[in-house]
């Protein structure tokens, strides 16, 4: 029999190869989970995409004056990403600026991130589900631009972490001249988001908002202009921010708190709903 003292050299060693394969089970568990996660992203795009093409088609032969304009922006196109690349580049291009290198960029941007692509899923059902002026899923992606705007702003977001800053600057620049809706690119923003109107809005260098969020025309979330650093609000999940708000500071509103049209925050928000996990 072995001395004592090698038997209890061993038991580490057990340990350790114990947890490396539970650490590797639990790795192939995310992955497997990530995986279906990301398959399921594919089928929801993919079928949204498909009824909006066919939604694209039923205009086109209601309307034929349309007909060329709905072709070059949604029916000539195979995905979701390459469409809304074409018109964003297509509405955001000037002299200076050529449609070209702004189609190449979004798409480029698009397709690099699906997180970006699942966003702008998102952003589609939130209009179409919330605002009810919104008749197709094909004419908030066309003419909303609140929706565009956002689209355009998650690009510029992107290049701004990637420290391509002049162009994430440049970005901003003709999002705010052509849609009249002012956001940093360093604004971080979440999915479902619904900018109803969205003429007049403006969004903070340190503003945060999150998920399935509504702000209406001319919001403000802006500083107070006596702070430096992280000095805009945080919006959470849920929220709605009526037209013509103006929030102030690194103030907080919380989940699910509705902001009246026409109010000056300069104070925390509390929450108006718990979270199911809160709530457990």
């Amino acid at each position: 029999m072995p001395p004592a003292g090698e038997l209890r050299d061993q038991s580490p060693s057990k340990n350790n190869n114990t947890q490396s394969s539970d650490t590797q089970s639990a790795d192939a568990a995310a992955a497997a989970a990530a995986a279906i996660s990301a398959a399921a992203a594919d089928a929801e795009a993919a079928g949204l995409w498909t009824q909006i093409k066919a939604e694209a088609r039923r205009d086109a032969e209601a309307e034929p004056a349309l007909a060329s304009y709905l072709y070059s922006t949604i029916l000539s196109h195979s995905s979701l990403e390459r469409s809304i690349s074409f018109h964003l580049g297509n509405k955001l291009c000037s002299s200076t600026l050529l449609s070209t290198l702004l189609y190449d960029l979004f798409l480029n941007t698009f397709t690099s991130d699906p997180s970006l692509r699942n966003a702008t899923v998102a952003d589609l059902r939130a209009a179409r589900v919330r605002d009810p002026a919104c008749i197709s899923f094909s004419h908030c992606l066309l003419n909303y631009k609140g929706f565009l705007a956002i689209q355009a702003h998650r690009v510029s977001h992107k290049l701004w972490t990637q420290t391509r800053k002049p162009l994430a600057l440049a970005l901003h620049s003709r999002i705010s001249d052509v849609f009249a809706v002012d956001i940093h690119p360093a604004a971080k923003i979440g999915k479902g988001i619904l900018l109803d109107h969205a003429t007049g809005v403006v969004i903070g260098e340190t503003a945060v908002i999150g998920n399935n969020v509504s702000i209406l025309h001319h919001v403000t979330l802006g500083g107070t202009g006596k702070a430096c650093g992280d000095r805009h609000p945080k919006i959470g999940d849920g929220c709605l921010i009526g037209a013509g708000a103006t929030i102030l500071g690194n103030v907080k509103i919380g989940a699910g708190a509705k902001v009246g049209a026409g109010s000056v925050v300069l104070i925390d928000v509390p929450r108006w709903w718990k979270r199911e996990a809160d709530e457990s």
